[in-house]
């Protein structure tokens, strides 16, 4: 297979998931939709071919294993070495519900090229940007006050403060930068979930989000890292664990919380594949809609080698029940 068909390869996958899950859109569960989601994913990877090595899995979201474990070894193991990350359902709350941008998301990038996240953290502090403000994202962002970081990507968007659309988790851990970032007259888009999603928003170019900001799952981080480099954004990200537990691990892994990561290192090289194909209806994503034995689906595929992104609308013809 040739590396430049891998993002029509991952698309498989997600739309593959993603059919799966939305059949369970608003009936309020979340482990039966993954466990079709993955399944299905997992089924559609193995018929790629490549060597695949999952470097961010599912158990650690899921608290069990499953097909897609880190480590897992994905596709026919004929073809290129790829490190792998996936995520059948970001967002599973917002499925359940029925709420906007969940999504099914897959990357590849050359083995050995992604960071594998220390087990023993779980959280990270994240900021991204799009394009037009990739420059002015330096690490004395994470330090700084919101207001200083919003100011430089007004400026560099060419926009007002008050312009501004800044993603953020609908969390306790949040309030205290969510009422700063309202106290400098920027908007505010909470989610409860789904900040895979969110970095998407925030990455593309003239989207309808202009920051990511706050504190998020690690291996999300990693995830959306891959679509964030692609679209030639920019990301920072520090260890920001949450709970005492989680702090104790930490520190007696000897991980240092004060080192702050960007794009390159969290993905070491620019060869880079992603997929991201709507679930429920969002922002930047339409979700799956079924007609009897007719799908649709929305997919967006980036390709850093033949540097393309494409949004890909498939109608799919489903087996009958």
């Amino acid at each position: 297979m040739k590396l430049e068909s891998m993002g029509l390869e991952l698309a498989r996958a997600t739309e593959a998931a993603a059919l799966s899950a939305g059949r369970w859109m608003g009936f309020g569960k979340k482990d039966e939709p993954d466990g079709d989601a993955i399944e299905a994913m997992h089924r559609a990877l193995n018929q790629v071919e490549m060597d695949g090595h999952i470097v961010v899995g599912e158990e650690e979201k899921l608290h069990r294993h499953s097909l897609l474990d880190t480590g897992q070894q994905v596709g026919t193991g004929q073809g290129p070495e790829l490190d792998i990350v996936v995520d059948p359902i970001d967002g599973r709350e917002l499925l359940a519900r029925g709420y906007p941008d969940a999504i099914s998301v897959a990357g590849a990038a050359p083995r050995g090229s992604m960071w594998s996240p220390p087990r023993e953290a779980v959280y990270m502090d994240k900021i991204v940007v799009n394009r037009e403000a990739s420059e002015v994202l330096v690490p004395e962002c994470m330090d700084a006050p919101a207001a200083w970081t919003l100011a430089l990507v007004a400026r560099a968007k060419n926009k007002e403060v008050r312009d501004l659309v800044v993603f953020v988790l609908d969390r306790p851990r949040h309030a205290d930068l969510i009422e700063e970032v309202r106290a400098v007259g920027a908007r505010v888009l909470l989610r409860p979930e789904g900040d895979i999603a969110g970095a998407l928003m925030a990455a593309s170019p003239k989207g309808k989000v202009d920051l990511l900001m706050g504190a998020g799952g690690i291996p999300e981080g990693v995830i959306a890292t891959c679509a964030v480099k692609a679209l030639g954004g920019a990301m920072l990200g520090r260890l920001a664990p949450q709970s005492d537990q989680e702090k104790k691990a930490v520190k007696e892994a000897g991980l240092d919380t004060s080192i702050i990561l960007d794009c390159d290192h969290l993905i070491s090289s620019d060869e880079i594949f992603f997929s991201a194909t709507g679930i429920t209806d969002g922002v930047f994503l339409s979700g799956v809609r079924y007609h009897g034995n007719i799908a649709d689906t929305e997919s967006l595929i980036l390709n850093t080698r033949t540097d393309t992104r494409r949004l890909i609308q498939a109608e799919h013809i489903l087996p009958e029940d």
